[in-house]
């Protein structure tokens, strides 16, 4: 199914309040990208198990009381 066809049958779905707002988002996306030929560009998600292995340090204290709340223990 191409994504003309899921927009359409999306858009045939919707209330007319709906498709007016559609239609004013969807001029505003042709006005923002007319300069260029291409849609952004989407970043590469590198999102994963461990990918932020290395990147978070934690402190050798980190379990113990801390200073402020010993008079309360």
């Amino acid at each position: 199914m191409t994504i003309e066809l899921q927009i359409f049958q999306t858009v045939v779905k919707m209330p007319e309040s709906l498709k007016q707002e559609l239609l004013h988002y969807a001029k505003y996306l042709l006005e923002k990208y007319a300069t260029t030929d291409s849609p952004p560009e989407q970043l590469e998600q590198s999102h994963g198990y461990g990918s932020w292995a290395g990147q978070i340090v934690m402190s050798d204290d980190f379990d113990e009381p801390l200073e402020d709340l010993k008079e309360y223990m």
